[in-house]
């Protein structure tokens, strides 16, 4: 299959040529499947910072060759949460100034809801709110968007924020959990849904509040506009006693203002993807279980009935991660994880098994069916290939569309393979090995688990790139063990409420398996991980012997520390156990700190609340007083991920010196990036 991108880079010796490339994040197909635009990121000019843009991807060619990519939009603050009208415009949100106000500059503006034609006139801004906009989607006449809004009369949200900004006051009373999620502080404004009939001359008219005391039932949501505009459907978070949450799915009246219920159970969470089928008729989402340390949750896939709230599993065993109805709604076309790829599936609404559509190793996500019924556009990626738009045929022929991300010359191969865990389970793993990796000069090898724990690998990673560390001559090794999506229930049911010991198991045998390789040098090895897999990283640091070097990335130490810092720790009582349960010492890595060897690379944002700074800063003093040989590599502006250019350029020249030293026993160097 051609990807059809436009030129070949090979950028993965020199990161900071690697941080220029631009991604593809997303696809929007206009109503009459006319125009697809993609949702594009690229380096600022300043190289110091991430902006979006939309862009034009062709879908025909012209005198036999495809046309090239068209840049759409151009702005210093970007673009994004593209969206088309019935009539074919295109919205889209933006903190770009609004000439039209007499402000040219870039200051000060929060995110807008802007309009660019069809016709390919000038963009104009038609919605706007002093705490800014987020989200917008379509259904017929109907325009609906999310927008951050003070407590109360929303009439009065420019007056109050003014008189906060003038007083000094940055301070939130909470009364509720939670109060913070990944990155963000919750308050002191909640998300809203406000909507309006299509665009009136420069304006919407007539935006009318649906929410207008949501408290935090919107955080996190997932909403859909049904195709006559008249409803949307969103899920709604109930808060439960003892700090406790549960999810619901709601119908809002687009006319009145008033609210339904239309999906609610005990114990039991309706989440998204929300997508309301084009006849009006059922909406997707995914029904989730309340889990206990014993017991993991049942996650199924469901149609829920709009008129009834009859809710229908759905799907033969599938969690999709992405979902779109064919246009007759005959059917929907879903992307779910599944055994290391994650394909897609078009599942009938007669309740047949689903039928894969897409033979090959990618992972597809941004699914776009086409009105005629003859196929969907989609993004494709895979462990080798970056994101690109793809058309995908109603016999599961893919065909590559022009691509913003160049071609990628990958500094080595991609190979699979199997290994058995002590319990007979069979386990996978991908293997990037670097270009000239033989017997007779096998490489060193990197296992690095995945985060999570729910979670696969599957899919490119700008952010864990394998082929960096392919350039440097290391082999990657990416297992899925137990609690890896992908692979059934039961593969989440061994390792649930035993993540060290159980996962332990897994990788282990996966490495063992791997380290039997002629091409692979057993003696020079190196764990690293983030998240979950920083988790696992530092439990195998002081419960395994043979690595040369481990590097924790965002990584949970002190479990029950972490258990009542992290923004859900009303997961942790659902998946380990209740505060002050010895079975958080039991799986607590911080337990075996007497027994690290190994040099280790601590990595960790302040700003990440997902797994607070709190766990590197106590790992760090810990290792440091038991003279634990250590590093830490502290970024005091960002979150679980890393996200600025500067910063990525140092977290992989840090990691690559780090792995130099110990691995490959070189002299330490200090990187470049951080004299």
């Amino acid at each position: 299959m051609g990807m059809g991108r436009f030129g070949r880079v090979s950028a993965f010796n020199d990161i900071r040529e690697y941080v220029r490339i631009p991604r593809v994040l997303n696809l929007r197909l206009a109503p009459d499947g006319s125009r697809l635009v993609a949702v594009v990121q690229t380096l600022n000019s300043d190289g110091k910072s991430y902006g979006t843009s939309l862009w034009s991807i062709p879908t025909a060619v012209d005198g036999g060759r495809p046309r090239a990519p068209r840049r759409l939009t151009r702005s210093a603050k970007g673009e994004s949460g593209a969206a088309f009208t019935a009539e074919g415009d295109l919205l889209f949100v933006s903190a770009r100034p609004d000439p039209a106000d007499g402000n040219d500059g870039e200051d000060g503006e929060v995110p807008a809801l802007w309009l660019l034609p069809a016709d390919g006139g000038e963009a104009r801004r038609i919605a706007s709110r002093p705490g800014g906009i987020s989200a917008v989607r379509t259904g017929g006449p109907t325009v609906v968007y999310a927008a951050d809004v003070l407590p109360g009369d929303a009439g009065l949200e420019e007056e109050r924020r003014g008189a906060r900004k003038d007083a000094g006051i940055s301070a939130i009373l909470h009364e509720g959990f939670p109060v913070r999620i990944w990155d963000s502080d919750l308050g002191p404004g909640q998300t809203r849904l406000f909507a309006a009939e299509g665009p009136v001359g420069e304006a919407l008219a007539e935006v009318g509040d649906l929410t207008p005391e949501p408290g935090r039932a919107l955080d996190e949501m997932d909403f859909d506009v049904t195709p006559d505009g008249s409803a949307v459907v969103t899920t709604w978070r109930v808060a439960l006693p003892g700090g406790m949450l549960r999810s619901d799915l709601a119908v809002l009246d687009v006319a009145t203002g008033t609210r339904r219920t239309l999906a609610s159970e005990e114990g039991q969470d309706f989440l998204g993807p929300v997508r309301v089928s084009p006849d009006g008729r059922h909406v997707t989402c995914v029904k989730v279980s309340h889990s206990e340390p014993t017991r993991p949750p049942e996650i199924v896939f469901c149609l829920v009935d709009l008129a009834s709230g009859r809710v229908v599993p759905f799907g033969g065993g599938l969690w999709p991660a992405d979902v779109a109805w064919a246009s007759d709604a005959s059917h929907v076309y879903a992307a779910a994880d599944h055994r290391g790829r994650r394909p897609v599936f078009r599942l009938a609404l007669d309740g047949s098994e689903p039928v894969r559509l897409t033979p090959d190793d990618a992972a597809y996500a941004a699914l776009c069916p086409l009105p005629d019924g003859t196929g969907l556009y989609a993004l494709r990626s895979a462990m080798d290939a970056p994101p690109g738009p793809v058309r995908i045929g109603v016999d599961g022929t893919v065909t590559g569309l022009p691509s913003p991300t160049p071609d990628l010359g990958l500094p080595g191969t991609l190979t699979e393979f199997d290994a058995r865990a002590p319990d007979g389970q069979d386990l996978r793993a991908w293997l990037v090995l670097p270009d000239g990796a033989s017997a007779a000069n096998p490489a060193p090898l990197l296992l690095w688990v995945h985060g999570g724990p729910m979670a696969s690998w599957n899919d490119w990673s700008w952010r864990w790139n394998p082929w960096i560390m392919a350039e440097a001559g290391y082999a990657v090794l990416l297992p899925d063990p137990c609690l890896s999506t992908g692979y059934g229930a039961a593969m989440i049911a061994r390792g649930w409420g035993d993540w060290g010991p159980s996962t332990e198991a897994d990788v282990m045998a996966v490495t063992g398996a791997c380290l039997a390789r002629p091409d692979i040098d057993a003696t020079r090895t190196a764990v690293m991980g983030g998240s979950f897999g920083g988790y696992m990283a530092n439990w195998l640091a002081g419960r395994t012997t043979g690595w040369k070097a481990v590097v924790t990335h965002a990584s949970l130490w002190h479990l029950e520390q972490f258990s009542g810092t992290t923004d859900t720790a009303f997961f942790m009582v659902r998946e380990i156990a209740p505060p002050g349960a010895a079975r958080y010492d039991e799986l607590s890595p911080h337990r075996a700190l007497e027994r690290i060897s190994v040099p280790m690379l601590v990595i960790h944002g302040d700003k990440d609340y997902r797994v607070p700074i709190g766990e590197a800063l106590r790992l760090w003093w810990d290792l440091q007083r038991v003279g634990a040989e250590s590093k830490f590599l502290y970024f005091p502006d960002e979150n679980h991920w890393i996200l600025k250019p500067g910063n990525i350029v140092a977290w992989y020249e840090t990691c690559l010196a780090f792995l130099a030293q110990h691995v490959l026993g070189h002299e330490w160097k200090h990187p470049e990036s951080l004299t």
